[in-house]
């Protein structure tokens, strides 16, 4: 596990979207793993600027989102699909017949999960996973639990993931309980992982990925094992180091 503290959330943004470029521009039919939330925002715009400016195009990248909530159209703003279209695959040439997600409106939801786990290993394996960290040490929905998991599933959030996220749904709007995830295992499966972690709310879950036990009660310690982990954090998200 590598972990590299930067100044500030922008700083870590320049460095990992030059990563993920680097690797597009290295291997253009590589496949890349998504995460949602604010973690990975500023390292999209990165990514959308350098498309704009020619240095790098999506259109032969293949697309694995971590997760998506249950009972959520992609239409909907509140999707993880809908996050991605706007925050990045909309303003790129990224092909959307590569772009892959799990269903939260599958009416099958182990035959969905089966489907995607399998989709992965037919594109080869996922050569980068970018990664963010719930306040709890979720990583993708995996919340803490008694075991680690392994293939996509259905999770039921824990309060503390419906807290933080709650406020990106309006007053009128009930956050959904329930969400489709990769499994720990998919993740690790992963060639390179990438992990972003700002601010004094994740300082908690930092050292606990960092200097902790490997336990399902913390998921994001299981990235200890990983053979090549880079950790992204700014000066806030590093202060019980």
């Amino acid at each position: 596990m590598k972990v590299i503290k930067m100044e500030n959330p922008f700083e870590i943004s320049k460095a990992v979207s030059q990563v993920i470029i680097s690797k597009i521009n290295e291997k253009p039919d590589c496949v890349l793993g998504f995460a949602t939330g604010a973690s990975p925002v500023e390292t999209y715009k990165r990514i959308i600027e350098a498309y704009e400016k020619g240095e790098v195009s999506l259109k032969n990248i293949t697309t694995f989102n971590l997760d998506e909530y249950c009972g959520l159209s992609h239409e909907n703003k509140n999707s993880y699909y809908y996050f991605m279209k706007e925050n990045l695959f909309g303003k790129t040439d990224v092909d959307f017949e590569k772009v892959n997600f799990l269903s939260g409106l599958s009416g099958n939801i182990e035959d969905e999960c089966l489907a995607y786990q399998k989709a992965i290993e037919n594109a080869g394996g996922i050569d980068i996973q970018l990664l963010g960290v719930g306040t709890n040490g979720h990583i993708g929905f995996n919340e803490p639990s008694e075991s680690f998991s392994d293939g996509p599933f259905r999770v039921k959030l824990a309060q503390s993931t419906i807290d933080a996220n709650s406020q990106y749904f309006g007053e009128d709007e009930e956050m959904p309980r329930y969400a489709l995830t990769m499994g720990i295992g998919d993740i690790m499966r992963a060639e390179k992982i990438i992990l972003i972690a700002t601010g004094a709310s994740k300082a908690k879950a930092v050292y606990s990925m960092v200097k902790g036990e490997v336990t399902p009660l913390c998921p994001a310690s299981v990235l200890q094992n990983h053979k090549d982990v880079t950790i992204y954090i700014d000066n806030e998200s590093a202060a019980l180091l």
